[in-house]
């Protein structure tokens, strides 16, 4: 429920530049962004698991954003090229990207990552692989909403007086 008390947060915290591509692009980089950024991305869903409310992990989301432009900005400066035809293969493979296609084009592509990022193509696999991580956040502490009150115990039913009107219709004692 949301109340005039609520904390929204304003536009300016809430504005990040944007990573400008089309789906192809961001699919040609994906395996080896999602390894790059592989921590920011788990720190904020670990955020976002614990707290339970998204205006409190805004800046692990930034953080997640700051390095996928990070990693682009490195991928234009050292892999533009192999990148470029690795993802037009990809768009030009099928209606549905074909990675098998376009192997030969990921090769080199590879390569360059491993040079100049020091980072290997993820497995299949990767990323769904249940992995640890280690965090500098604290655990938030879960408050337990109140409970109601506890319900009075009724007492001995069979000491209760029956009520005139009921005694007509009264089967009490009659199996006893």
């Amino acid at each position: 429920m949301t109340t005039n008390d609520t904390y929204l947060p304003s536009y300016e915290e809430l504005t990040v530049p944007e990573i400008n591509m089309t789906s192809m692009y961001l699919l040609a980089a994906g395996h080896h962004a999602g390894k790059y950024c592989d921590n920011q991305q788990k720190e904020f869903m670990l955020c976002w698991h614990e707290e339970k409310d998204p205006r409190q992990c805004i800046n692990e989301g930034k953080e997640v954003t700051r390095c996928g432009i990070e990693f682009f900005q490195k991928l234009r400066k050292h892999c533009m090229e192999p990148y470029t035809k690795y993802a037009q293969c990809l768009d030009h493979s099928a209606t549905v990207p074909d990675f098998d296609k376009c192997r030969k084009v990921q090769a080199p592509y590879d390569k360059c990552v491993l040079d100049h990022f020091g980072q290997e193509r993820p497995w299949p696999g990767y990323f769904s692989k249940a992995r640890l991580h280690e965090t500098k956040r604290p655990k938030p502490e879960y408050k337990l909403p109140p409970l109601p009150e506890a319900v009075p115990t009724p007492g001995d039913t069979d000491k209760m007086p029956i009520p005139p009107s009921a005694q007509k219709h009264s089967h009490r004692g009659a199996f006893a």
